[in-house]
This record gives C-alpha cells, sequence and structure tokens, in this order.
C-alpha cells in the first residue's frame, strides 16, 4: 500500500513518467511493443527461461521493446525506429522492478533511489547502478538516446538497456551507429517510418563484480520493410574500438544462437537490390575509414555533435562526482535505515518478550486460580454425596441386622404353631399309607403263595414226564 502511495505521488509530480512493461507469457510477442518489428513478428529463437520481454513505454505510450537475460543482466538486444536526432541529453536513469519481484504493484519503470527497500530482491536478475559504480564501466545504451527525440529519448535511460562498455568503446559504438543510421541507412530507405532496427550483445564470461556481463560483441541489424526493401548487420567486436564489421543478416544470425532469426523472411534479403546494398555498403565503409558522408547539413550535424562531445567530456567528471554523491548517499541511508531497523527489532523483540513472558505468567497463574475456585463447589458436594451414601448404609445394615435377629424367634413360634396341625392333617395320610402297605403285603404273600405252587406244580409235571414211562396205545 506504502509502496503505491509512492508510486502514484511520483506520477503526479512527473507527468512524464517512464513505463516499462514485463509481458506476460499469456501475450503473443511484445504485446503492444510488437510495432517495432517488421510484420509486427519479433526475432525467433530466443527462448530461454532467463529470457524477459519488455515493453519500454514513456508516457503511456511504446517506445520500443527489450528482451531482456536476467541470467546476464543485460539486454539481449532492442527493438526501435528512427525517430530525429536527440536535441539535448537529460540522462534519468530507471529500473523494472518486475523483474526482481513479479508479485509487487508497481507495473512501470521507477527511479532506483525511490524503490530502495520497497522492492523485494532488488538487483537478484537486473543490474543497478551500483554495479557500474567504479568499475571502470559505462552504461551503454543499445537502443542510443541520441537517435531518438524527447518522449523516445527519455525512455531509452533505462538499465534493461544499458551494458557495461568501457568509455572509450561507449563513445565509439554510439558514434558509430548514430552516423551508420543518420547516414547510411535513413537517406536509402524510401519509408523512415518503415525503417525497423535491432541493436543487440553477445554476453561473454565476463562480468562487472562478478553479476553484469560484459559483452564480446555488439551488432546492429537493420531492416527497410518499404518498396526496393533491403536488410544490413553490423558487428562490432569489444577487442577493437574501431572495428565496425558489415555483413548480411543471415550471416549475423550465425554469429548469435543456433536457429535465431532476426527478420521475418530476413527483411527480402534474397531479393533485395545489389545497387542499393553496394551503395549503402559504400555510405558504410566511408563511415568506417572516417570520411564524411553527404554535404554541408552533415558538416554542422558533425560539428554539433563535435560540441556536444566537448560539452560531455567536460560535464563528466562532474556527474561522475554527482553519482558518487548520490550512491554515497543512499548507501548512508541504506545503513541508517538498517542500523535503525536492527535497534528497533531490537529492543521490540526484548519488549515484546517480557510482555509475552509477564501474559504466560498471568494467564497460568488465573488457570490455577480458576481450577482451585472450581474445584471447591465440586469437593464440598462430592463430600455431601459420601456422607448421605454413608447414612444410607448404615440404616440398611440396621435394618438387615434388626431382620435377622427377628427372624429366629418368629420362625420358631410359626414352626411350633404349625406343628398340631400338621400332625392331625398327617394322620388320614398315615392312615391311608398303613392300609395300602397291608394290602400290599397281602397281596404279594397271595402272589408269592399262587406262584411257589404254580412252581412246584410244574416241577412235579416235568418230574412225572420225565421218569414215568409212557404207556402203549395197546394197552
Amino acid at each position: 500500500m506504502k509502496t503505491s502511495i509512492v508510486f502514484l505521488l511520483c506520477i503526479s509530480v512527473f507527468p512524464g513518467f517512464s513505463q516499462g512493461r514485463v509481458v506476460g507469457e499469456d501475450e503473443t510477442g511484445f504485446a503492444e511493443c510488437n510495432v517495432f518489428f517488421p510484420g509486427q513478428v519479433p526475432p525467433e529463437g530466443f527462448t530461454e527461461p532467463f529470457h524477459v520481454k519488455i515493453c519500454q513505454q514513456y508516457n503511456k505510450k511504446p517506445r520500443f521493446a527489450t528482451l531482456y537475460s536476467t541470467k546476464d543482466k543485460i539486454p539481449l538486444y532492442s527493438a526501435f525506429k528512427y525517430t530525429k536526432p536527440a536535441q539535448n541529453e537529460e540522462e534519468n536513469w530507471l529500473v523494472e522492478p518486475q523483474i526482481d519481484d513479479p508479485e509487487n504493484d508497481l507495473h512501470e519503470m521507477v527511479r532506483e533511489a525511490d524503490i530502495v527497500g520497497t522492492v523485494a530482491n532488488l538487483g537478484a536478475n537486473q543490474a543497478l547502478t551500483s554495479d557500474y559504480m567504479g568499475s571502470g564501466y559505462e552504461r551503454g545504451l543499445l537502443n542510443p538516446s541520441l537517435l531518438n527525440d524527447e518522449d523516445f529519448q527519455m525512455a531509452t535511460y533505462t538499465l534493461t538497456n544499458a551494458v557495461p562498455l568501457s568509455p572509450s568503446l561507449s563513445k565509439s559504438w554510439h558514434r558509430d551507429i548514430e552516423r551508420v543510421v543518420e547516414q547510411a541507412l535513413v537517406p536509402h530507405c524510401s519509408k523512415k517510418d518503415h525503417l525497423y532496427l535491432l541493436a543487440g550483445a553477445i554476453p561473454s564470461s565476463v562480468r562487472v563484480k562478478g553479476k553484469v556481463s560484459v559483452p564480446e560483441t555488439l551488432w546492429l541489424a537493420a531492416c527497410c520493410d518499404a518498396p526496393e526493401g533491403w536488410s544490413l548487420g553490423l558487428v562490432k567486436k569489444m577487442n577493437d574500438e574501431n572495428s565496425l564489421a558489415d555483413l548480411m543478416v543471415g550471416e549475423l544470425e550465425k554469429h548469435l544462437l543456433a536457429g535465431i532469426h532476426l527478420f521475418k523472411g530476413n527483411c527480402g534479403e534474397d531479393n533485395q537490390s545489389q545497387e542499393k546494398t553496394k551503395v549503402i555498403l559504400q555510405a558504410v565503409s566511408q563511415i568506417r575509414s572516417g570520411e564524411q558522408v553527404g554535404s554541408s547539413d552533415n558538416q554542422e550535424a558533425k560539428d554539433s555533435g563535435l560540441v556536444r562531445k566537448v560539452a560531455g567530456i567536460i560535464a563528466t567528471p562532474f556527474i561522475k562526482l554527482l553519482e558518487l554523491l548520490i550512491y554515497v548517499f543512499v548507501g548512508l541511508v541504506k545503513f541508517v535505515f538498517y542500523f535503525l531497523w536492527l535497534v528497533i527489532k531490537q529492543v521490540g523483540g526484548t519488549v515484546l518478550d517480557g510482555i509475552y513472558s509477564l501474559w504466560n505468567g498471568m494467564v497460568s497463574y488465573l488457570k490455577a486460580i480458576s481450577m482451585v475456585l472450581i474445584s471447591i463447589p465440586y469437593d464440598v458436594g462430592r463430600v455431601i454425596v459420601n456422607i448421605f451414601l454413608g447414612f444410607l448404609q448404615i440404616v440398611q445394615d440396621v435394618a438387615f441386622l434388626t431382620y435377622r435377629i427377628l427372624r429366629i424367634p418368629v420362625g420358631f413360634v410359626l414352626h411350633l404353631a404349625a406343628f398340631p396341625y400338621q400332625s392331625i392333617c398327617a394322620i388320614p395320610s398315615v392312615l391311608k399309607d398303613m392300609a395300602t402297605g397291608i394290602g400290599g403285603t397281602f397281596s404279594l404273600v397271595i402272589d408269592a403263595t399262587a406262584t411257589l405252587l404254580h412252581g412246584f406244580y410244574y416241577l412235579a409235571g416235568h418230574i412225572v414226564k420225565r421218569f414215568v414211562p409212557k404207556g402203549s396205545s395197546d394197552d
């Protein structure tokens, strides 16, 4: 929220605020900045995950496009159109917050000093002014400010458009590119607004302060997408600041990564006019040899350029001193804020620890008191219940004992009272049982006598049959 307020204040104070928008992966090409490519088709083959597309804007309008390498922390190329020679060289260097912190609410470029401490990981994926301080390198612009005017020029002063160059190489690069574009390319393109320019750098393993890659080669590719169009490539080696080799775009692509195509269809390279190409190369050759191309207008431009260079040489020490003072001031402010933060953190931590310990003690004390107060009625109730249950147990035991004591005489009396009744009532049953027994006895004697007699009879009959001979039938 605080960051947003600061950002809005900056916009209100500086109405011409620069806006560099990181293009989303779901957008086509460079979004609204596709207008800086012929056929609105950006170069193909730059597909590494650390390549970030930036649509560089100023006053809410696109000014040029940049492909930035968060690994090397330099731009791989900037795509732009020639507007007209710049009238001033006002510098106002900016950074892109979203490259380091995609989740922040700043969607435009801001001055580095305005966001120190508000953007997470600032400088993790891009170069900062501090990376160039005392390194011996300058912030060399791929899209030179001298080829742009007014708002277009203001938009070029962003660290996402800068690469580390030695002062002499930076001077020769901007001088050569300015002269080549203004004297060799623009005059030979029938439609100046159809002249598309790509200025790029090839990273090397050499790093400024172990962070920002120093390019091994600078290159420029031009495409005149108009009737009798043409395309051309230029290369400048870092180890030879006076070198400026011209070559076809197809040959330039071979110096880059495999599979790179800078212009759609190579911008008619196969069908371009040989005479037109020869004239352009001759103009480039004159520039390379130091000759002046054109008439007195160019002489005036040269004179004005000389004045600018002299003024630049005079102003350079003061600019460097001002940059050093700004760097020291920013470092001092950062140190003060960091020191205050440590003090506040230490004091606040101590106070918070004390409050936390006091709070824990109070909570524990109140908890113990509450448990004691809650347990008092519970214990009293439990004692009352136990007394009542004990009283009931005593009553039960007394009643049971009384029952057992009274049971003995009462049972004796009841049995004694019931004896005559039971005795009288038992006489008929006894007499019946006796009669039944006597009758049974007689019946048993009769049955035994009959059985005995039957046995003797059977025995006598058997003896007679055994020993008395049978008489014959004749007798």
